[in-house]
């Protein structure tokens, strides 16, 4: 086949790049430039994007012996990933970036050029297995599983999907570099917010959406017994962080419960008061079986603890009533449901969270 490696400059697209020469593919290397400034998305390991990961990606790709291009989709990553991140801040919700980037720019808007310059499929380094029955398993490094990001793709994108790394641990991919003289063997992986190179969200988005005093109110009895300077700086479940200045009556801690901008106020409460008993999902992905209750475990945050749950699909809705009660499910994350099984949890579908009760 005629495959497009994205690669972002890291190991992990490096060796899956080369895995795909190895299998037989005809693979053209391509590198996507999605910061405007391309100095503004790195610190050490944070961040991603730069002129180093370009550098880094063309290093690899020369090393490999495969072709390689830099794709500016710079506009096209801040309309539909960074605009959407502080859209969805200021709306109450917690929304989460690398899914996004999976839906609309690298499987979207790279595989929709991509089939229309005649690759037949992009390979991208993500942990997770596709294999020939076309379903979406868990990677077996169940620490660097992605499978909860990339469970957002529809059947047509799954279908022009390769994930090489799948059946390997991180390690193993790391050793494979250093043996096949990628340069990157060693490189640290990045991580949190990839276009928040420094890490501090709360700046970043007062940035964009300036300061917005308003009132922390005590779930309980009802009292202000707080101030923030923007509630976009908040999500469900936090703890630290939280200016109160009245204890609350029965002395203990108090957890972000909601957000509500119309008002501008932050309500917290006692742990307990986070669980969550079922949870209504929209902009749903599914693809498992139809009608009725679908036993299933569910996982509501990246790298969250699974959940036994029933869900039920209809009418682009997702509906899960969980075995057992969860704590902090922010509204803007995914739910992401899988069928145990010994040779991988398979991905049955995915939605955005939108209620909680």
């Amino acid at each position: 086949m005629r495959v497009l490696a994205a690669m972002s400059g890291g190991v992990d697209s490096a060796v899956a790049a080369a895995r795909a020469v190895a299998a037989g593919h005809d693979v053209t290397g391509v590198h996507l430039a999605l910061a405007r400034n391309p100095q503004t998305y790195r610190t050490g390991a944070r961040g991603c994007c730069t002129l180093e990961d370009a550098r880094d990606a063309r290093r690899a790709a020369d090393v490999i012996g495969i072709p390689f291009y830099v794709w500016d989709m710079a506009e096209q990553f801040h309309e539909d990933v960074v605009d959407d991140f502080v859209a969805e801040y200021a709306a109450g919700r917690t929304p989460n970036p690398c899914l996004r980037c999976n839906e609309k720019i690298k499987f979207a808007a790279v595989l929709d050029r991509a089939v229309a310059l005649g690759f037949d499929a992009v390979v991208t380094g993500h942990h997770a297995r596709l294999g020939p029955d076309g379903l979406l398993r868990r990677s077996v490094d169940l620490g660097k599983d992605q499978s909860y990001v990339l469970a957002v793709l529809t059947r047509a994108q799954l279908d022009r999907a390769m994930f090489p790394l799948g059946d390997s641990t991180k390690a193993q991919v790391r050793e494979e570099a250093a043996e096949r003289g990628l340069a990157v063997a060693d490189k640290p992986d990045s991580h949190d917010i990839c276009f928040i190179a420094d890490g501090d969200t709360k700046r970043f988005l007062a940035d964009r959406l300036g300061r917005a005093p308003g009132d922390i109110v005590d779930a309980i009895t009802g009292a202000v017994i707080g101030r923030h300077e923007g509630a976009y700086a908040y999500t469900v479940g936090q703890r630290r962080g939280l200016d109160l200045r009245v204890s609350a009556p029965d002395r203990t801690p108090r957890y972000v419960l909601s957000i509500t901008p119309v008002t501008n106020t932050v309500t917290v409460g006692p742990v307990t008061a986070l669980d969550v008993a079922a949870v209504v999902g929209e902009r749903t992905v599914w693809h498992g079986p139809g009608g009725g209750d679908v036993a299933c475990e569910v996982q509501m945050r990246a790298h969250g603890e699974t959940v036994p749950a029933s869900v039920q699909v209809a009418d682009g809705r997702l509906v899960a009533t969980l075995g057992r009660p969860a704590r902090g499910i922010a509204t803007g994350q995914a739910i992401v449901c899988y069928e145990p099984s010994p040779d991988g949890d398979i991905v049955l579908g995915s939605a955005t969270i939108a209620e909680t009760s």
